[in-house]
């Protein structure tokens, strides 16, 4: 299997959608932008947010195993891929890219 490199690139926080309909939490996301996580085996790095996770494991597992080329061409690199987590109120987009050592 192929190591995949997880690299939390951007997110968005909608204030008015957190206004509206959320609840006042204290710790909602503590992602850094630009670290890099990795994942052994298609497995969760230690650190990494388990809600995040549901939204890019099967991606980072078909990388993992020697996959991608995911939808045809969709992205530059076709052994990477660009997903959100499922958070609505402050989405983070993630890039998963193979290395090529496995």
């Amino acid at each position: 299997m192929y190591k995949v490199k997880i690299t939390p690139i951007k997110r968005v926080v909608h204030h008015e959608l957190i206004e509206k309909y959320e609840n006042p939490i204290e710790h909602a996301c503590d992602i850094k932008i630009g670290k890099e996580f990795i994942s052994v085996n298609a497995l969760c790095p230690e650190g990494f947010c388990k809600s995040a996770w549901e939204s890019v494991y099967s991606f980072v597992k078909e990388l993992a195993e020697g996959g991608g080329n995911f939808y045809d061409g969709w992205m530059k690199n076709p052994y990477s891929a660009l997903i959100s987590c499922n958070d609505g109120f402050r989405p983070v987009s993630f890039l998963l890219e193979r290395i090529e050592e496995n």
